[in-house]
């Protein structure tokens, strides 16, 4: 198995997950409904089914066709840099596979339906699903990743004989 399967193998347990639980609701909870499934946490979190035509967490609506063009673009975007990338970066790899594979599973919604199923819902924030959670975690990771690169880089840079403090 090479490095570059890490990649493959998160995206399609993210996309397996996303659109189970997009089944799921979709099936036992009729749109535009809420249940709490602990009703003492109501006011904190419930499953609301509803539909999405934007981006991530109900920005933009009415954008499905950009959004989903823009969802190939990154796709063919990371499955080449993938590919590209040198042996090792398990966690970019991750980073990039729940990226991808988020934007993979509503890309699959806004085919299969027009528009993207919604359902966690946590008091004020807008509704989401699993598949905007794996974008937003994979983005996380990455800035972090980034973030700590860039601390190394400076390190190193201090260490060197003469550099400047």
């Amino acid at each position: 198995m090479g490095w570059q399967s890490i990649l493959f193998i998160v995206a399609g347990l993210v996309i397996t997950i996303d659109h189970l639980t997009k089944l799921l609701v979709e099936a036992w909870l009729p749109l535009n409904t809420t249940w709490a499934p602990f009703p003492a946490l109501g006011d904190y979190f419930r499953l609301t089914h509803t539909s999405n035509t934007g981006a991530a967490f109900g920005l933009f609506p009415g954008g499905s066709p950009v959004f989903a063009a823009v969802a190939v673009g990154v796709a063919l975007f990371i499955l080449v840099y993938n590919y590209r990338l040198e042996a090792g970066h398990t966690l970019l790899r991750v980073a990039l596979g729940l990226q991808l594979g988020g934007a993979m599973g509503n890309l699959i919604d806004r085919l299969r339906l027009g528009h993207v199923t919604d359902f966690f819902d946590f008091g004020p924030w807008p509704v989401f699903n699993v598949a905007d959670l794996a974008v937003v975690t994979g983005v996380v990771l990455l800035g972090f990743l980034m973030f700590r690169e860039q601390r190394e880089e400076q390190k190193e840079r201090n260490e060197r004989p003469g550099a400047p403090n």
